[in-house]
C-alpha cells in the first residue's frame, strides 16, 4: 500500500476501535479528509483508496478544486464536499455554489446571504445545504462561533443559541444538520474531552428545545483529538495531517 493508503486505513482502524470502546457504531462516524492546501492530484489519489468526504476551509480553494476533480471523476462520483472554515460575507456565493455541507455557520448574516444565494442559483428548490452551527464552548478568544462558554448557567446564551438554530432551520435552502466546535490546542486531554461532552449535552438540549425528531449531528475532533471527540459522540471528524502528513504551504 502507498503511504497515503496506509495512513488512511490506520485512521479508519482507530475510528473503529474508539467507537467500539465507546459502545458506538463506527458506521455512524463520518471521516472528513481535510485537503486544504493539497493539490487536486492528492484528492484523486485519496479517492482511489476509498475516501469520499473532503473538507476545505478556503472558499476560493473549494471553488477551484471541485470542478477540476469533477472533470476527472464526473459529477456523480459520490464525493461530498465539506466547507469547514470561517466564511467571509463576500465569499458566501462560493459556498452556495460548490459546497455540499457547511460546518462553520457562526453568524445570522452569513446564513441569510447563503439562503438568498441558494435561492438565486436554484439549489434551494432541489436540495438544502446541510449546515452546522459553530459554537465556542471552550472560551478561547481565538475561536470563532456563537458564545456557548457558559451555556449551562446562562439563560441569555441558551436563548441566543436556540434563536439562532430556529432561525437557520426555517431559512430556505438551509438544513440544520447539527453543531460544530473546536477544542483548544495542546490542552489537557481531560479538558478537551469536557469541551466535547458539553457540546454533546448542548446538542441534546437544543434538540429537545426545538422539538426535533432526529438527534443533531456533531462535527468535532481533528487529528490530535478525534478519538476524544468520538468518545463523546462526534458524528463527523475532520482529519488532515494524520492522513496526508504535514500540510503543504502556499
Amino acid at each position: 500500500m502507498t503511504t497515503l493508503e496506509t495512513r488512511y486505513h490506520d485512521v479508519l482502524q482507530s475510528i473503529q476501535q474508539t467507537a467500539q470502546q465507546a459502545k458506538r457504531n463506527p458506521d455512524d462516524i463520518n471521516l472528513v479528509a481535510v485537503t486544504k492546501t493539497w493539490p487536486v492530484e492528492t484528492i484523486l489519489e485519496a479517492y482511489a483508496v476509498g475516501m469520499r468526504h473532503f473538507g476545505e476551509n478556503r472558499a476560493e480553494e473549494l471553488a477551484e478544486k471541485r470542478p477540476l476533480v469533477e472533470t476527472q471523476l464526473g459529477s456523480d462520483s459520490g464525493i461530498v464536499w465539506h466547507f469547514i472554515g470561517t466564511l467571509q460575507s463576500r465569499k458566501t456565493n462560493l459556498v452556495a455554489d460548490f459546497a455540499d455541507t457547511f460546518h462553520a455557520l457562526d453568524r445570522l448574516k452569513i446564513a441569510n446571504r447563503l439562503s438568498r444565494q441558494l435561492q438565486e442559483n436554484g439549489k434551494a428548490s432541489t436540495r438544502h445545504l446541510p449546515t452546522f452551527l459553530e459554537l465556542n464552548v471552550s472560551g478561547e478568544m481565538s475561536k470563532s462561533g456563537v458564545n456557548a462558554t457558559d451555556w449551562e448557567n446562562s439563560a441569555t446564551q441558551r436563548q441566543e443559541i436556540r434563536t439562532f438554530g430556529e432561525t437557520v432551520a426555517k431559512l430556505p435552502g438551509l438544513s440544520l444538520q447539527g453543531l460544530m466546535t473546536m477544542a483548544p490546542w495542546e490542552a489537557d486531554p481531560d479538558f478537551i474531552r469536557t469541551v466535547f461532552k458539553r457540546t454533546r449535552l448542548l446538542a441534546e438540549w437544543l434538540q429537545e428545545e426545538m422539538g426535533l425528531e432526529r438527534p443533531l449531528a456533531l462535527s468535532m475532533g481533528m487529528t490530535d483529538d478525534y478519538q476524544l471527540a468520538i468518545a463523546e459522540g462526534a458524528t463527523h471528524v475532520r482529519v488532515g495531517r494524520a492522513i496526508f502528513g504535514e500540510r503543504q504551504t502556499y
